[in-house]
């Protein structure tokens, strides 16, 4: 680890992290660019009217700031077992506990809908699934 503060250029996010169909994620910070010990943060982008494939992030927190667009976030509710949508804005955050499958998706037939991401680990822990 460094003692200095590190500048990172939107040109040298890395798009070599783990990925799920449907967005484009590209690492800024994390163990193996910076040394990060316990924090991974990076921009995702979706296209317009697209949907992630179904995922979770293992024992990772992440959270999630909306910078442009208007993503929906998709869970079940873990009491009901009903499909849940959250509708976010540019400037609202979305919080993602543990282990807890999710989709992202972009409605919009015409706009790209950009998010920064912060996980609570040194490296990007995506598991794919078949469903939520």
């Amino acid at each position: 680890m460094t003692d200095r503060l590190r500048l990172i250029r939107s040109a040298e996010l890395s798009s070599s992290t783990a990925q799920t169909a449907g967005m484009q994620r590209s690492a800024a910070i994390s163990g193996d660019l910076v040394g990060a010990k316990s924090i991974w943060m990076g921009r995702n982008v979706m296209a317009p009217a697209t949907k992630s494939a179904d995922h979770h992030h293992g024992h990772s927190e992440t959270g999630i700031y909306v910078v442009s667009g208007a993503p929906a976030f998709v869970f079940r509710d873990p009491d009901s077992g009903e499909e849940l949508r959250l509708e976010a804005q540019p400037g609202d955050y979305i919080w993602v506990p543990p282990y807890v499958p999710h989709r992202e998706e972009n409605p919009s037939p015409d706009t790209e809908a950009v998010v920064v991401l912060a996980r609570s680990t040194q490296e990007a822990i995506v598991v794919n699934l078949d469903g939520l």
